[in-house]
């Protein structure tokens, strides 16, 4: 089973409420909720992510393989509205925690996560810290999904991959990276934040035929070659099937995504994150050298 935790604000739209929470307060925000206690929610950024991997199951036991849990810094009133809403939108989600105010990463060793999604910044680096997979997404209404299989993109360095290596491209430039690359091409590259996670993903896609997967997944990466075969190498060594691998040199990211038709894209530096999520949710991941200033 993959445990996906998701917060209120990323699977259902949730802006209006929150600009009342801004300006107005936490009071005027819960009176809002409660009149509306019985409105349904419209979809958030990741609800077609949601919907898409809740509805994976076995091919033979036709059982569930991914669930989802709500992690929602509202109080237990306000998520009577967001679970009236997940009944209206027919969504599989049974588990929840409700933390009024307080930041709900503590609970995601206790659900067993593999990957936490939210539109809090400061949770989700809390939980990269902790060691589990986070993102933060830009709260906007749900795009239309693709049919056909998920389709999930990440970025390599600082991703699936620790930042050893862009930690050598910040401080000694494209040149030494590329050498250090080859120079080291048959040594496994260290795990990143996500590499747990897309071997989950890769667990699920082998209980099923290559053509028949419910599951499709794509490496979008600025590498070019040479330093493309250290990465290829990695990944064999980890065990690890992924479907397309994207080698850009540094070209902005964003079209190939959408030729991809990704659900979702991971990704650690911000100048991608934000051309990327003008056409795919996209995640930020807080994590290695380029975010290090940043973060603090």
């Amino acid at each position: 089973m993959l445990t996906i935790a998701i917060s209120s604000r990323t699977l259902f739209d949730l802006n209006d409420a929150h600009k009342v929470f801004q300006t107005e307060g936490v009071e005027a925000y819960l009176a809002y909720q409660l009149a509306r206690e019985d409105v349904p929610l419209e979809p958030g950024v990741a609800f077609p992510l949601v919907k898409k991997l809740s509805e994976i199951r076995h091919p033979e036991t036709k059982e569930h393989l991914v669930e989802v849990v709500l992690l929602s810094r509202n109080s237990g009133d306000v998520g009577l509205r967001i679970f009236n809403s997940i009944e209206h939108h027919g969504l599989k989600i049974e588990r929840a925690a409700f933390s009024h105010g307080e930041s709900p990463y503590n609970y995601l060793s206790a659900f067993g996560v593999q990957l936490f999604l939210s539109a809090h910044s400061h949770d989700v680096l809390n939980a990269i810290e902790a060691g589990h997979a986070a993102a933060h997404l830009m709260t906007r209404k749900a795009s239309v999904a693709a049919d056909g299989p998920v389709r999930l993109a990440f970025d390599g360095d600082a991703v699936l991959f620790s930042d050893e290596s862009e930690q050598i491209y910040q401080k000694s430039g494209l040149a030494v990276f590329r050498q250090n690359e080859l120079d080291k091409h048959n040594i496994p590259l260290t795990p990143g934040p996500f590499k747990s996670f897309l071997k989950q993903l890769h667990d699920i896609q082998s209980l099923f035929p290559t053509n028949e997967s419910p599951i499709r997944t794509a490496l979008v990466t600025a590498r070019s070659a040479p330093s493309h075969k250290r990465v290829i190498l990695t990944l064999r060594e980890w065990g690890i099937r992924i479907d397309e691998a994207l080698f850009l040199g540094g070209q902005d990211k964003s079209a190939f995504l959408t030729s991809f038709k990704a659900d979702i894209f991971f990704e650690d530096q911000l100048s991608y994150v934000k051309t990327a999520s003008e056409h795919t949710a996209t995640g930020h991941v807080p994590y290695g050298v380029t975010n290090q200033n940043k973060n603090k």
